[in-house]
């Protein structure tokens, strides 16, 4: 039977697979994104694809709707598959960086009643039975693993040149000497028109072009301070040319420290954006192709974003990540240098300290989808997860707003490693930190003994700190069910053979909770807010726990 539980984490932006043959093209050079401020919205876990992370963070107000006893909202129904024994389960985790604020003894003068545990509307526990899941569902879930949650988005002017049945039969071809001497000639004379002029003739199904060209339109046309179409017109080029012959490990066009030197570069080329969109896509397309045939250690990621091989390029993406979530380094191209007044100057500091800018929301969600790859590519994403869960956990505990925080986190697309920072962060903010393994029982442990110890760069009240916590919260049980439900633990490989068999998932001991655990945590929440708080409880502090215990309850019935 299949288990659907409510997703109030993510925005479910995934169409239907594409079949496995085709590719996907990433395009993100119009300005079609909103900025990330799009509600949650309930979605069932079955119908989203392995390690969906959120593109928007979560909004900041709550959803009074999920307090109501009414639950159609909810279906649960029984799931395939658990997750193979994990490696690297048990680690020595971070030591705290400071001591957990002690809890006032003493409260505030009310201004009201305090909530009581019996505030909080009642729960009834409706279960509706769905059939079970069917072979043509277990196919397109499958598919779906196989596409690595991509549907493709093709640019307009590919729609065209799908090949027919005769040119899939034969080899593809180096583009004859006789017209690469043209291009060739155009390039040696800098005619950059003409040189795309050429390629886009001369490109098709049969005849690909050599790597060196595609080098050199990378290094001198694409990353060269060109302003106006010539930069669009060459990426679409590239882009055709990746969507006809996709590159592989041997006949990619870039390399680790080029990009490394543009994402670093303080000139800031004007190109870079959709250098890291096709550097995006080499990846994206050669992991999907390689997945199909199994064999990952063949891929263009498994060189380049290895946690097992090349970790510190790994570590480089986190501090490039962290730069565009924060604002500092993936700004808006400057514009022309003005006379630097007082005022323009306050201005552009409130500019910094804002929700990272349009052109870093690119950024960031490229850089995202490149930790997800990372975090899959070896044969342990539970061990990949942990140690760039690592790395990332002193950057998070840093970044001092709110919004950038969400930001980084509802854009994760990886659970299982959203997962992993998460579980650092309240066992860090834990007053005695516990040794029990990640389940059930954990986090509700968290809910009764975590502080609130991350950096604010403004006054911020204490109720609403301790109302991100509650949200992270719920975060971390939603994506640690769906690590347990889409089995995120085990290798990809060894995933699809969990859900063709169809295997059970098997609990851990302290996944075994109570409704009377759940409820007597929550009203140990209380009591503690009770005494940090000294006044009535805010109605975002009330949604969230109405929120959590639902949750709870839902995971619980599973």
């Amino acid at each position: 039977m299949d288990v659907k539980i409510i997703d109030l984490t993510c925005e479910d932006t995934c169409t239907d697979p594409a079949p496995w043959s085709s590719l996907t093209i990433i395009d993100l050079t119009e300005d079609t994104c909103s900025p990330l401020r799009s509600p949650p919205r309930a979605t069932s876990w079955a119908d989203q694809d392995p390690g969906q992370a959120s593109a928007a963070p979560a909004a900041h107000t709550s959803h009074p709707r999920l307090c109501s006893t009414t639950t159609q909202e909810t279906e649960v129904t029984a799931a395939p598959s658990p997750a193979t024994p994990h490696l690297c389960q048990q680690r020595e985790l971070p030591p705290r960086l400071s001591p957990a604020p002690a809890i006032p003894t003493t409260p505030g003068k009310a201004q009201g009643p305090l909530l009581e545990a019996g505030d909080l509307p009642p729960h009834e526990a409706i279960q509706q039975v769905a059939p079970a899941r069917t072979k043509a569902d277990s196919k397109a879930w499958l598919n779906k693993l196989h596409c690595f949650r991509r549907s493709g988005v093709q640019h307009l002017f590919l729609q065209g040149v799908a090949p027919n049945r005769e040119t899939q039969q034969r080899k593809p071809e180096l583009i004859p000497s006789g017209k690469l001497s043209m291009v060739r000639t155009t390039m040696e004379e800098n005619f950059l028109e003409g040189t795309l002029h050429f390629l886009s003739e001369f490109v098709s199904h049969q005849h690909c072009p050599p790597k060196e060209i595609i080098s050199h339109l990378i290094r001198q046309i694409l990353l060269n301070p060109h302003q106006g179409e010539i930069l669009k017109d060459i990426y679409m080029l590239l882009m055709k040319i990746q969507m006809l012959h996709p590159a592989n490990a041997a006949t990619v066009g870039w390399d680790w420290m080029l990009l490394k030197y543009v994402m670093e570069d303080q000139e800031k080329p004007p190109g870079r954006l959709l250098f890291l969109q096709y550097v995006v896509q080499t990846l994206e397309d050669d992991f999907q192709q390689n997945l199909r045939l199994r064999l990952l250690q063949k891929s263009i990621a498994k060189k380049v974003l290895s946690c097992d091989m090349c970790f510190n390029n790994v570590k480089e993406v986190v501090e490039w990540l962290v730069a565009a979530v924060t604002g500092l380094g993936f700004s808006q191209p400057q514009e022309q240098p003005q006379e630097i007044t007082p005022s323009s100057a306050e201005a552009r500091a409130k500019r910094s300290s804002s929700a990272p800018a349009f052109f870093a929301q690119k950024v960031m969600l490229l850089l995202q989808r490149m930790l997800s790859i990372a975090v899959e590519v070896d044969k342990s994403p539970n061990c990949s997860s942990c140690k760039i869960a690592d790395v990332i956990f002193p950057f998070i505990l840093n970044i001092p707003l709110r919004s950038q925080r969400e930001a980084f986190l509802n854009t994760m697309e990886s659970q299982l490693l959203r997962c992993k920072l998460l579980e650092l962060l309240f066992q860090h903010s834990c007053d005695v930190p516990t040794t029990l393994p990640l389940s059930l029982a954990k986090i509700l442990y968290f809910l009764s003994h975590s502080s609130v110890l991350l950096q604010y760069q403004d006054e911020t009240a204490t109720w609403q700190r301790w109302d991100e916590m509650l949200q992270y919260l719920s975060l971390l049980l939603l994506s640690y069910q769906n690590v347990i439900l889409e089995h995120l633990r085990s290798s990809l490989n060894d995933r699809m053979d969990l859900i063709i068999q169809k295997v059970k998932p098997k609990p851990q001991d302290s996944d075994d909770i109570s409704h009377l655990d759940i409820q007597l945590k929550i009203e140990d929440f209380i009591s503690r807010m009770q005494q940090v708080l000294g006044q009535p409880f805010p109605l975002q502090i009330v949604e969230k726990l109405c929120m959590l215990r639902e949750l709870f309850l839902i995971v619980t019935a599973i």
